[in-house]
């Protein structure tokens, strides 16, 4: 599957109506955003399951500022709308497996619990 550019227009559409959203924060002047972009396409082919998105914050400082990214590329993972996964840095590719196979696993439910327990 081939990534998605996220935009101010789309952002809630896509969040909201698909179940897991992988967004990489990067913009084109970094070079460990470069690197990292083959493992993030890559591991974009193996689960299509999953909507894989790129913010590029220099087109998108809105996003990048709401989102309070500070460092790129920055990961962020939307499992049913709640972010469940934020990190700045790239990632080696069996370890975006590694998350990536933590961040399905994860029982919504009590993710759903806990924050419901925090806010009261």
């Amino acid at each position: 599957m081939a990534t998605v550019e996220l935009t101010e227009q789309n952002f809630n559409d896509i969040v909201q109506n698909n179940e897991m959203v992988l967004i990489d924060f990067w913009a084109t002047w970094c070079g460990p955003c470069r690197s990292f972009a083959p493992v993030f396409e890559a591991a974009s082919e193996k689960h299509p399951d999953i909507v894989f998105a790129k913010v590029d914050t220099e087109a998108q400082q809105n996003l990048a500022a709401h989102f309070q990214i500070r460092s790129i590329p920055t990961l962020m993972i939307f499992r049913e709308q709640i972010i469940i996964f934020s990190q700045p840095g790239s990632l080696p590719a069996s370890a975006l497996e590694d998350v990536l196979g933590k961040a399905k696993s994860l029982d919504m439910d009590l993710v759903r619990a806990e924050i419901t327990k925090q806010q009261g």
